[in-house]
């Protein structure tokens, strides 16, 4: 049986591992901070009672200042005219990782999905059109798997790139 639930103390993470320390680290250390400070929600995935996964969500924005030029005259030809903006509201996935114990068996992208559909049904509090991914490299196809389009940014980073998934296109 496989469930999501908003992180608490109660859930058992300190055995978590997707083989990258920085997102172990956030799940035990960070995860219940950030949700105390309302910087970040976590869900964890229950797979027979063990978290084999877990994702981060927190507002975001797409702003012309933070692409490149080509990126935002991209982005806006999605909307009127009338409708042009210097920024679109989304929601950025924070932290998205999948247990080795779970990883290859399509876990990943079903999550996705239903980050996917969840926001999309759940969007009555606040409006958004996109969601937001700063991508690790070794991610990107999994992102653009999923529907995730690359932003390139005036300051590329070598860590990470953002993407976008235009909600309208669920």
């Amino acid at each position: 049986m496989t469930r999501i639930e908003k992180l608490t103390s109660d859930h058992k993470i300190d055995s978590f591992d997707c083989g990258d320390s920085d997102l172990n680290e956030f799940l035990v250390d960070d995860a219940i901070p950030f949700q105390e400070k309302r910087i970040a929600t976590t869900y964890v995935v229950i797979i027979d009672n063990q978290v084999a996964a877990y994702f981060s969500l927190l507002n975001d924005k797409i702003s012309r200042t933070d692409v490149s030029k080509s990126a935002w005259r991209k982005l806006k030809k999605l909307f009127a005219h009338s409708k042009h903006r210097s920024n679109y509201p989304a929601i950025k996935i924070g932290r998205f990782a999948v247990s080795k114990d779970f990883a290859s068996q399509g876990l990943g992208s079903a999550i996705m999905d239903a980050i996917k559909q969840s926001t999309n049904e759940n969007a009555k509090y606040s409006a958004f059109r996109f969601l937001t991914v700063d991508a690790y490299i070794s991610a990107i196809p999994f992102y653009l798997k999923n529907g995730f389009a690359e932003m390139l940014s005036e300051q590329e980073n070598p860590t990470t790139h953002t993407m976008y998934f235009d909600m309208l296109t669920i």
